[in-house]
């Protein structure tokens, strides 16, 4: 579970926060007006988290793939198409 600390009193504490995110293994999220803002972590939860996003990638990009690679009915093979691009860093997550 993360603690939750307001930006106003981040400021404030930032080495403290630092510390506690290092050594203690925490995660520490920053809100605005009761709302998430920023979060920090370690840099190694940092470079894991950005390993897995990049295999779910690539396991969508596989599976999409697969999919043009199966065969059609005969007759129907210019009828229906799936069609998929993957622009890397574009989209809501980025």
């Amino acid at each position: 579970m993360a603690y939750e600390i307001p930006v106003t009193q981040a400021r404030a504490e930032l080495a403290e926060l630092i510390n506690r995110v290092v050594y203690g293994g925490e995660r520490v999220v920053v809100t605005r007006h009761g709302k998430p803002l920023v979060a920090l972590v370690s840099a190694a939860d940092l470079e894991r988290l950005e390993s897995e996003e990049a295999a779910e990638r690539e396991q969508v990009i596989r599976s999409v793939s697969s999919i043009g690679s199966s065969a059609s009915a005969p007759g129907e093979r210019h009828r229906f198409g799936i069609a998929a691009e993957y622009r890397g860093g574009q989209g809501p997550a980025d």
